[in-house]
């Protein structure tokens, strides 16, 4: 089914990273949340094909939007994705998932509990913590515990007395040592409890205390100098640590609060929220500004609060932002954390609002390519300092090999785009040998002269593909020769052959720009484009000059007998040593006796 204008924008710029999607119909009502390991793949595998489901023909056709989140690991998208499905229920998901419940974790209600993974919550039977969106999530959780700690899996009706009286006896479980054998009695019931309790905090999320208090009992052991008891306290410390940091979502101890993230550009400012409430996030909310004036960073940020925490509702108390906004609040705790749980809720709504604003600039773009242009034109103006905006940029780069087969190229772009039908090829005329400078002046002056012959206009900028002395050799040419004004710059590559840094000036200086700036990312371009347009008519070149022989001075023998002489004798050394018979096995008796009395003298050459 194919997808609308606007939902095709959204497409386009989704994310390949972890995520939950949700789906709103025109009303603006959710329809369907969905979890993806790469969300762009996901998303769009419900678009552009016809569906088998009924069910999923009519979840595409009533999308009217789509929002996402981001999040770090398919972990945190489980349960991210079944706690907006428990806060929404969105009809679709129930149709969608074919009545199948989630699972849950219970913890039984006997005097020696069992806990394990189940669908069926049966009141009375225990503790049931749940549900989970996707059966891996309560997987990692029972491999941890039962990895951590020896909790019995067999049903036996274990009783205080019925131990006492031996009328059970320990299975393979003990045996390979995942069971402390407290169907025998072989651990008191107070140690089993413990474990019990340790687990019930891992599954509510509490992991930290249990890493804490593990680290403790490590130290410890490690003091008394017991220090094999010390290395298998610090095995389980270590599978803590893993699974904590597996997921924001479900390993932290922040409870209920508000996480903003923040991001700006030109005058477009970017604030998203992240809700978090019982540990698990349950809303997300990005919206968009357009600065009036050159309001500061923390005023517009105490806007975007006030803004989402009108909209979604005023929950916690506690706020967690990037840095503090213009807010005098008796009734709000706001806080920058530099490390900790708080502080990766923080790096998740600042990852979330980065990303929303890449998608808003790639939408904006594809509505108008012409804005990217001009905005990155402007960029590169503003970058020199120059006066009129770069419309039309020459680049120029020479190619050849020790001093042989000398060309040069010159590429062109126009608005910002490459304008093929003007490249231009040199082959270099004055110069003899592997003189980069001399090359680069010849071809600029030729190729500024014909220019003013034609009266066809000049560039706004030129590039060359080199540091300081390409760009003194092409002033030499332009101004001192031509008496031309042309600003000029030059890209210079680092040691692997990538652009590193723009010079302009004179003295040529650095500007600085970072690599993933727009404008490094198409001046970038600019200096790939050239170096392969020259590189490939030097070796268009070189192959010319490769393939011309003494063959071709010889009357009568063609492309056909050539390649086939060349192929078969590998030179001209060995045709000359070869004989007649030999000759004329490839090419017949009268090209080869042609060919042998060439070689031979018995010709007139």
């Amino acid at each position: 089914m194919k997808p609308g204008a606007q939902i095709e924008y959204i497409l386009r710029s989704l994310p390949e990273s972890p995520g939950v999607y949700q789906y709103f119909n025109s009303e603006g009502v959710i329809i369907y949340v969905g979890k993806a390991k790469n969300l762009k793949k996901r998303v769009c595998s419900y678009f552009g094909k016809e569906h088998d489901s009924y069910k999923t023909q009519q979840l595409v056709k009533n999308i009217a939007d789509i929002k996402y989140i981001v999040v770090k690991s398919e972990q945190d998208a489980f349960l991210l994705e079944n706690n907006l499905i428990k806060q929404y229920q969105p009809h679709y998901n129930i149709l969608l998932k074919d009545g199948k419940s989630y699972p849950s974790i219970c913890i039984t209600k006997e005097p020696f509990p069992r806990i394990f993974k189940t669908r069926n919550i049966i009141k009375g039977m225990g503790e049931f913590y749940g549900p989970y969106s996707f059966a891996t999530t309560v997987d990692i959780v029972l491999d941890l515990i039962h990895q951590l700690y020896p909790i019995r899996t067999c049903r036996f009706a274990l009783t205080e007395e019925s131990i006492a009286s031996k009328k059970h006896r320990v299975c393979l479980k003990y045996h390979i040592g995942n069971c402390c054998g407290i169907c025998e009695g072989l651990i008191p019931k107070s140690e089993y409890d413990k474990f019990i309790d340790a687990a019930r905090k891992i599954i509510k999320g509490d992991a930290e205390e249990i890493s804490l208090l593990m680290l403790k009992e490590m130290q410890r052991l490690s003091e008394q100098l017991r220090f094999e008891e010390a290395q298998q306290v610090k095995e389980q410390y270590l599978l803590v640590e893993k699974f904590r940091s597996k997921t924001v979502i479900s390993g932290s101890n922040v409870r209920d609060v508000d996480v903003f993230g923040y991001d700006e550009q030109d005058k477009n400012v970017y604030i998203s929220m992240l809700r978090i409430h019982n540990g698990s996030i349950v809303q997300g909310q990005t919206i968009e500004y357009k600065k009036q004036l050159d309001e500061p960073k923390e005023q517009m940020l105490a806007y975007g609060i006030a803004e989402l925490r009108e909209q979604l509702g005023e929950a916690s108390n506690e706020v967690l932002v990037p840095f503090m906004p213009e807010w005098s609040s008796d009734s709000l705790h706001f806080s920058s954390p530099s490390s900790g749980d708080r502080k990766k809720l923080l790096d998740l709504a600042m990852q979330n609002v980065k990303q929303y604003r890449l998608d808003r600039l790639k939408q904006s773009d594809r509505l108008n390519p012409d804005q990217r242009a001009m905005r990155i034109l402007s960029s590169l103006q503003k970058a020199l300092g120059i006066e009129e905006m770069p419309l039309w940029i020459d680049c120029f780069d020479n190619s050849n090999i020790q001093g042989t087969d000398a060309v040069a190229g010159c590429v062109v772009f126009k608005k910002a785009k490459p304008s093929k039908k003007d490249y231009k090829r040199f082959k270099i005329k004055t110069v003899h040998g592997a003189n980069d400078y001399a090359s680069m002046r010849e071809i600029v002056f030729r190729r500024y002269s014909d220019l003013l012959n034609e009266n066809a206009g000049l560039p706004n900028l030129i590039i060359a593909d080199g540091g300081i002395g390409q760009i003194r050799a092409i002033r030499e040419a332009v101004e001192q020769q031509l008496g031309l004004h042309i600003p000029i710059a030059g890209l210079v590559k680092d040691d692997k052959h990538k652009t590193s840094t723009l010079l302009f000036g004179e003295p040529p200086l650095e500007i600085g720009m970072k690599a993933t700036d727009e404008l490094f990312i198409f001046l970038t371009s600019i200096q790939d484009e050239v170096h392969r347009f020259a590189i490939n008519y030097h070796k268009q070149k070189r192959s010319q000059s490769q393939t011309k022989s003494e063959l071709d001075s010889i009357k009568g023998i063609g492309e056909k007998s050539k390649t086939a002489l060349l192929r078969h004798f590998g030179s001209i050394k060995h045709i000359k040593e070869a004989k007649i018979e030999e000759l004329s096995r490839l090419v017949g008796n009268n090209r080869a006796s042609i060919i042998y009395e060439y070689f031979n003298g018995q010709i007139s050459r």
